[in-house]
């Protein structure tokens, strides 16, 4: 037997997170058609940058590209970019150059996470090494370099402020808020630079490149940011509750690695005594594993930190930036494309359930 055809908009709402019900009508169509044609080109795009002469740096470079993906800043690319003269030759390339870049801190992310796995195969590190698995993520960078220079100066800026701001994130969550900083908005602001930036260069690349009305550009860009922050608010909160035999990853990998999330912020804001002994048992417990003793010890805290009421304050705090993102887009005109930025919001929520 045979299995139907999908239908149109199904494969891109999947990628969205959400069923296709947006993609009704002549109209929603031919923009959805115009969407995955523009990712036919990407795919094949990207498997041509990502090729290289050497055989070790080619094999390493196209690794994680060819673990796969859902392409999510290609998608909310060719989706802006529908708001102009959609597929052209400057929109096709930035989306690869973004999803380049988006590859390239995987790279380096997880040599500094010291992750085991990344899309179901082992962390690229764990093949290599950490040299070669860095050098790989400066390879891709410089890639996706050379593809925004094609465009010029406002590319070239876009790229390089983009670069700066993930940089940036990753360096601040690495030496952690300072004397003064407030810790909560300090790891707000890491999020808003390590995730929210590239969503944000996606969101606003489909619009400028595709010569769409500059009014939209920043609708757009504060769109991507604040989606981008409202998602790993939503994955601090999966991080806790996660599945190993779905995921792959033990519940509370980041703070058994001593990662600070925002439920664990929140908690040791707290003053109440239970919240402050909790928090203290979290950090006992850090600091144990740090010095070499098992990870499960901290299964039963973080077991209480997933049952505290800081936890759904985190699932509130996202769907605050959820909904800022969504109050955005009020300058777009009505139609396909704002409807569909407006489920992929309101769908994020869905990941922590």
């Amino acid at each position: 037997m045979t299995s139907s055809p999908a239908a149109p908009g199904s494969r891109l709402a999947s990628r969205l997170g959400f069923s296709d019900r947006v993609f009704v009508g002549p109209a929603a169509r031919r923009i959805v058609l115009q969407i995955e044609d523009g990712l036919d080109l990407v795919e094949t795009g990207l498997a041509e940058e990502l090729h290289v002469a050497d055989s070790i740096a080619d094999a390493s470079a196209r690794y994680l590209y060819e673990a796969g993906g859902k392409r999510i800043r290609p998608v909310l690319t060719l989706l802006t970019a529908q708001l102009g003269d959609g597929n052209i030759p400057a929109v096709i390339d930035i989306a690869k150059a973004l999803e380049m870049t988006h590859l390239g801190s995987l790279y380096h992310d997880d040599v500094m996470d010291g992750a085991d796995r990344r899309r179901g195969v082992p962390a690229a590190h764990a093949v290599w090494g950490n040299n070669v698995a860095i050098l790989t993520g400066d390879i891709l960078f410089s890639r996706a370099s050379q593809l925004m220079a094609k465009y010029g100066d406002r590319a070239i800026r876009l790229q390089a402020d983009t670069f700066e701001r993930l940089v940036m994130g990753q360096f601040h969550e690495t030496v952690g808020a300072q004397d003064g900083d407030d810790p909560i908005e300090f790891y707000l602001q890491v999020l808003a630079d390590k995730t929210g930036s590239l969503i944000a260069a996606a969101t606003q690349g489909g619009a400028i490149f595709s010569n769409a009305p500059a009014d939209y550009e920043e609708p757009l860009r504060v769109y991507g940011e604040k989606i981008g922050v409202a998602f790993q608010l939503l994955d601090d909160v999966i991080d806790l509750s996660a599945d190993p035999a779905e995921t792959g990853k033990v519940p509370g990998t980041d703070l058994r690695a001593g990662v600070p999330t925002m439920p664990y912020l929140l908690l040791k804001a707290r003053t109440d005594a239970a919240s402050v002994a909790l928090a203290e048992r979290i950090d006992d417990g850090v600091a144990k594993i740090a010095d070499g003793a098992e990870a499960d010890i901290l299964d039963g805290p973080l077991a209480e930190l997933r049952d505290h009421v800081v936890t759904q304050q985190t699932l509130e705090l996202a769907g605050s930036w959820t909904r800022d993102a969504v109050d955005a887009l009020a300058p777009l005109p009505k139609g396909t494309v704002r409807q569909a930025l407006v489920r992929f919001a309101e769908t994020l929520a869905d990941r922590s359930r």
